[in-house]
């Protein structure tokens, strides 16, 4: 299920600029792009799909596959609204795969077959390693958010791995990308469960959790469970985001709207219902977390601060509201990755030995 809503491309090229570039096209190009494009949903020149498109294939004519999957990342970007985004998905796959030869970790394709209410759910992984890595090191489990997904984050995930030296196993949280169910707080708990015992198979049994985005709430409840050994939470919602009526900014109402599952634009009061049960105070209000890590920028307009500060003073738990940028502290990231890593890879190696398998 899916739908249309009105949808201002030139608000999202200011929103998503700097991770347009960040994430490695160039600069002149997304220029290119920005200029030419003058509407969302139009087929053909000045539509989103098609321009974000012709740039795609002419990265791809010229070999350039790992430019051409980010090209299409951004053609289907920010959700599977119609039949044209949904190509525009399929064929990131198709040079995201052309392109994983080169890239600087061993990789792999999975399809998993997960528990999910009275039966299963197919979820396709993408299983990044350091060369040669040991069989007796951790596991990270990984994810984007409601519109940034597993494909849309290689850079960071192979950054993670390299640097780590772990196995990154990233998924796209349902309602999103290749998921094939609604996403739903519960439905997307127990998906999240089958990932993290997969994981604990894949190495030495210690498992982490990086969440990025809507990602990062999917990471703070395992986290919060204690289902984990490591949860790294960077911008995710947790319980003011949910309470305090449905999302409004840079078209972020149709967007969570498609990942519940609508087939139509949602009213508020349609919205906030399904949006409201996402919160996390009931965990937040036991005392048995994992360690975690929560950072993410003070001038975010999806997340309210307190989503973050909610968090400071449990038990081995860090928090960083990190000053002048915004939602992910996506503008900061440079300053705010080496954190990530230094502090999960601190704690995986700290894991209980317990934990170990």
């Amino acid at each position: 299920m899916s739908y249309q809503w009105p949808l201002d491309a030139r608000e999202l090229f200011g929103e998503r600029y700097a991770q347009m570039v960040n994430t490695g096209l160039p600069v002149a190009d997304v220029d290119a792009v920005r200029g030419a494009v003058t509407d969302m949903w139009a087929r053909g020149p000045g539509g989103w799909v098609p321009e974000w498109s012709e740039l795609a294939s002419g990265y791809a004519a010229a070999g350039a596959h790992q430019l051409a999957a980010l090209a299409y990342g951004w053609a289907k970007f920010p959700t599977l609204a119609d039949e044209a985004k949904r190509e525009a998905l399929a064929k990131q796959l198709e040079q995201y795969e052309l392109a994983a030869p080169h890239f600087g970790v061993e990789f792999r394709r999975e399809v998993l077959e997960l528990p999910y209410k009275d039966g299963s759910t197919t979820v396709p992984v993408h299983l990044l390693a350091p060369f040669e890595l040991p069989a007796d090191r951790p596991v990270v489990i990984a994810s984007g958010g409601v519109d940034s997904w597993k494909m849309d984050m290689h850079a960071v995930l192979e950054l993670l791995a390299v640097r780590l030296r772990v196995r990154v196993v990233a998924f796209d949280i349902p309602g999103t990308g290749e998921s094939s169910v609604p996403m739903t707080p519960d439905g997307g708990a127990e998906i999240v469960g089958g990932l993290i015992a997969h994981a604990r198979t894949l190495g030495n049994g210690v498992v982490g959790h990086v969440g990025i985005s809507m990602g990062g709430y999917f990471s703070a409840r395992s986290g919060l469970a204690g289902d984990v050994d490591a949860a790294v939470d960077l911008g995710g919602p947790a319980e003011y985001a949910f309470t305090r009526g449905a999302p409004t900014h840079f078209g972020m109402d149709g967007i969570v709207g498609n990942a519940l599952g609508f087939d139509h634009r949602p009213t508020p009061g349609e919205l906030s219902s399904p949006f409201a049960a996402f919160s996390l105070r009931p965990l937040l209000d036991q005392d048995r977390n994992a360690p975690m890590l929560v950072v993410n920028g003070a001038d975010d307009v999806h997340v309210p601060q307190e989503d973050t500060l909610v968090f400071e003073g449990r038990r081995d738990t860090e928090v960083a509201l990190i000053p002048d940028t915004g939602h992910c502290a996506v503008s900061k990231f440079p300053e705010v990755l080496p954190v990530i890593v230094e502090w999960l890879g601190r704690t995986l190696d700290n894991a209980p030995a317990k934990r170990r398998r």
